[in-house]
This record gives C-alpha cells, sequence and structure tokens, in this order.
C-alpha cells in the first residue's frame, strides 16, 4: 500500500464514486449532465499545462497518443460523451492535427481498453490506494487508469508506460504534485506482476451488475458468458459493397461472408483502403446491415422505402443501392448533414427529411418501412466501449416507451400488402421480442413474416420460435471466401429484427 502523499484513491464515475457526476446522473438517468468543454473534450476541470504538441521538438515518444488516450477516458466517465463523439471531437482539435495514424490507432486502443476492463483495473488501483483522490484530480486518477490498462492488459513495456504517465502527471494543471504517487502506484503493479485476465470472474466484473443479471436471466448463464466475452472483443472492420463481395475480399485481403459482407482485420486508415474514395462500399457491422436486406429482399426493386432514424446512414445506402426509392428520416439536422455526405461519397440518392418520427406525417404510404429506433445498444459493446458505463438499467423501460411511440406513427407510413422492419440492436428484450407482442396485440392489421433460414445468409439458430432475427455477438456468419493467410475477427453487432406485413 503506498503511503503519506501517495495515500490516495479515484475510481470513475460509472463505478459509483465521483460525487459530483452521481448527483448530476439523478437528473437525467440516461447520460447525466454534461460539463461544459473547453476545446476538445476535456472539461475545464481537466486542463493541461505545457504539454507539448505532437510535431514539438522536446515530446517524448508516444506521449501525446497517451495524452489523447487519457482525454477519451474522461470524456467517458467524467463528461459522460459517447466514446465515438469523444474520439471525432479530439481528432478535429488543433492539439491533435498533425498526429499520425499509428498513434491515433494507439490512442483509440488504449482508450477503448481501459473502458472495458474499467473496473478490475480499478480493483488494482484501489488495493494500492487507501484515500480517493478529489473530483479535481480526475485527469490524474484516468492517468492511472489508462496506464494500468497498458501494463495489465496491453503488455506494453513497464518503462515506458511509467515514464510517460509521469510526465502526464507533472504537465496536468490539477495533481502535478501526484507524479511520485502516480510512480509508485505503477511500479507496484509491475512489482508485483498484477493482470487483468480473461477468466469468467474478470469477465463479469467489467460488467455494470444490472447488465450481467439481465443477460443471465434472459438467455442463461453459459451464454450470457458467450456474450459477454465477445463484447469484450475488438470487433472486426465489416463493409457493405455495392456488389461482388467476394471479389472485394479477395482485393482487401479479407473474407466474404454469408451474409454478403466483407469482413476484414482491422488496422489502419480507413480512408486509404482501395475503393473508399471511389465509393465503391461502406463501413457497416454484417449484423447492422440484415434489417435493410430483409426490407429490400420482401419488396424487391425499385420500391417505395422509408428509412426511420436514418443517420449514419449505412442502411439507406444499402437500400438505394439496391435500386430502391429511399426517403430517408431523421431528427438530427447534423446527422442528416453527416447521411448527405456519406451518400454523395457513395454516388447514392435519397429524399432526406429532417422530422421527428414520432410525428411524421407525409401524406403518403411507402412499400416498406424500415424503424431502426433507439435503444440501450447493449449488443454493439465490442465497437462502443462506453455503453457499460453510460447506460442505466432505467433506459432499458424508457427507451421501450419511446420505441412503442415510433412504432404507433409508423404503422400510418405503411400501405396495405407493404412490409414494416422493425430492429434495434439491444439484448434487452423489452426492446425486441416484448416489444413486438404488445405491438401485435394492439395491432391486428400486421401479421408476422417469419424469417427463413438461408434468407441474406441468416442461419437457423439467428432466428426465434416467433420467426424474429435475433444474433448475439457471440454469433459469427459463415465464411465463404477467405484470402490466404487471412484470419479475420468473429463476432457480429446483437440485433433484433422483426419482419411483419400489413394486412
Amino acid at each position: 500500500m503506498v503511503t503519506h502523499c501517495a495515500r490516495h484513491r479515484w475510481r470513475p464515475r460509472t463505478l459509483g464514486l465521483n460525487r459530483v457526476n452521481q448527483k448530476q446522473s439523478k437528473a437525467n438517468p440516461r447520460r447525466g449532465k454534461r460539463r461544459p468543454a473547453t476545446s476538445g473534450p476535456v472539461a475545464k476541470a481537466d486542463q493541461r499545462i505545457g504539454v507539448p504538441k505532437s510535431t514539438g521538438k522536446n515530446t517524448p515518444p508516444g506521449l501525446v497518443a497517451r495524452e489523447l488516450a487519457v482525454d477519451l477516458v474522461v470524456a467517458v466517465l467524467t463528461q459522460n460523451r459517447a466514446f465515438d463523439e469523444a474520439l471525432t471531437a479530439a481528432f478535429a482539435a488543433p492539439r491533435y492535427a498533425d498526429l499520425e495514424a499509428r498513434d491515433r490507432g494507439l490512442a483509440r486502443q488504449i482508450a477503448a481498453t481501459t473502458l472495458r476492463y474499467a473496473r478490475p483495473l480499478q480493483a488494482r488501483l484501489d488495493s494500492r490506494l487507501d484515500k480517493p483522490l478529489s473530483a479535481r484530480y480526475a485527469r490524474i486518477g484516468a492517468i492511472l487508469l489508462t496506464a494500468a490498462a497498458q501494463l495489465c492488459r496491453l503488455a506494453i513495456p513497464p518503462h515506458a508506460v511509467i515514464s510517460l504517465a509521469v510526465d502526464q502527471t507533472r504537465y496536468a494543471r490539477a495533481g502535478s504534485h501526484l507524479d511520485k504517487l502516480v510512480n509508485a502506484v505503477l511500479r507496484g503493479l509491475v512489482r508485483d506482476g498484477v493482470s487483468v485476465s480473461s477468466d469468467r470472474e474478470t469477465i463479469r466484473e467489467t460488467l455494470p451488475g444490472w447488465m450481467w443479471l439481465r443477460w443471465v436471466k434472459n438467455y442463461g448463464e453459459a451464454t450470457a458468458q458467450d456474450i459477454a466475452e465477445a463484447s469484450l472483443q475488438e470487433a472486426a472492420l465489416d463493409l457493405s459493397v455495392k456488389s461482388a463481395p467476394p471479389q472485394w475480399a479477395e482485393r482487401l485481403n479479407g473474407a466474404a461472408l454469408a451474409t454478403d459482407t466483407v469482413r476484414l482485420v482491422p488496422g489502419g486508415r480507413i480512408e486509404d483502403l482501395e475503393g473508399f474514395a471511389s465509393g465503391d462500399w461502406w463501413v457497416q457491422d454484417a449484423a447492422a446491415a440484415l434489417p435493410a436486406r430483409l426490407a429490400s429482399l420482401t419488396v424487391g426493386p425499385a420500391a417505395e422505402v422509408a428509412d426511420l432514424c436514418a443517420a449514419p446512414g449505412g442502411k439507406t445506402a444499402l437500400l438505394a443501392a439496391t435500386g430502391a426509392r429511399v426517403t430517408a428520416v431523421e431528427i438530427s439536422a447534423d446527422r442528416l448533414q453527416r447521411l448527405a455526405a456519406n451518400l454523395d461519397r457513395l454516388g447514392l440518392s435519397a429524399e432526406l427529411v429532417e422530422a421527428d418520427i414520432a410525428t411524421w406525417n407525409p401524406a403518403r404510404q411507402f412499400d416498406a418501412v424500415l424503424l431502426d429506433a433507439p435503444c440501450t445498444a447493449t449488443g454493439t459493446i465490442r465497437r462502443h466501449p462506453d455503453i457499460i458505463h453510460l447506460k442505466r438499467e432505467s433506459d432499458v423501460a424508457r427507451l421501450a416507451t419511446i420505441q412503442a411511440s415510433l412504432l404507433e406513427n409508423a404503422v400510418n407510413l405503411v400501405r396495405p400488402g407493404g412490409c414494416l422492419v422493425y430492429c434495434t440492436c439491444s439484448l434487452e428484450p423489452e426492446e425486441g421480442e416484448q416489444q413486438m407482442s404488445a405491438f401485435l396485440a394492439s395491432h391486428p392489421e400486421f401479421e408476422v413474416m417469419p424469417i427463413e433460414p438461408g434468407l441474406a445468409g441468416i442461419e437457423a439458430s439467428w432466428i426465434t420460435p416467433e420467426g424474429y432475427l435475433r444474433t448475439l455477438p457471440s454469433f459469427t456468419p459463415t465464411i465463404v471466401a477467405e484470402g490466404d493467410g487471412v484470419s479475420v475477427p468473429k463476432g457480429m453487432d446483437g440485433f433484433f429484427a422483426a419482419r411483419l406485413r400489413r394486412l
């Protein structure tokens, strides 16, 4: 145990010990209030002083990448910001403008690993500290946590990790005097050979208790364990292509999946891959593409399709690429602008509408309506490790209520004989199977169109007894073609989808 000036302990808000943010979370149980940021993803309380820029001559190698990683962790754990949102803001900040792609990738890897294993990592740190750090020193706590992730999970050489963490502490506006604390705690981890393994107990420890108990209740303990293990893995890079998936898999040295997705080993800048600039493909998880494929295969080409909650546009693009006349509806102007930019790169077109789909009334109906409803997104933790920190159990019921209201308006958009595809990327039955049971009970004008094995590459084990689609992070689509020496990651996002017909 560290004594004297080093007798401090810090834990992230998500573990329930940041008093300031606990108070905030009561006001908004979904996200908590956000603190005003300065420039980039770091709040005023976490500003630094005198940190060299990435182009500085005296910058220690790797320091700026570690600073970016800490910024990202602080943004999620202290400011309650989504990881992707924080990443986008950081990459746009002048401070990181010159950071090489390799260092950006390292920073993202460190931050994502820290978020995935924050709870067990914090427990290891707690064993060496006995007094909480005040909220003023939240950045020092994040420095410790990211350094612990590098030591205990990423096996980065200890001398580099500890030296850079001490440098980061000395540059901090608040807490620079804690450099000896940071040095002592991290050296203690190395001296004692502390690690964070992937054993069953550790994996359970990474999740909030409510999430683990729900998965055990709904899927059984063995499947819950499989889901948890898969959710902690780095996701593959999945691409939806306009045509010829096997050929693109060969050109990009990846694998072609039975779902018509091309799967690659993640790494490097996506923008540098062949086919990006020419608009031949877009990034989309294999499971996320299935609802749009179901809608397209049901109504055929040239159909009129409404894509509700359409941004960032992967489903809109897939529908448009198959020849559908798509109306993409999104409530956020910024997200709609991003969707438009994505379609422009791909050379695809759709009618874009900024509207609230809970009340949108276009005075016409469609052959198919695809509703990808807002949800807890518990099936996407592989890509969004912030979910295990930002979501609350109360979000399930709250979002299920929102989904039901969106469905109530969506029914008016489907013409008789038309198709409604409802989907979420949640593993919670209230947002999937139970949502559909309640909907069908109050809407006898709709019936289930059971999904058949083989349709869009869907396997029999992914289909529920009711005929719905239910993928889990532990599932992997069949590989139909793979490059020589290539071994792509397994898994897919957890998704629910129901296909209904209006009578």
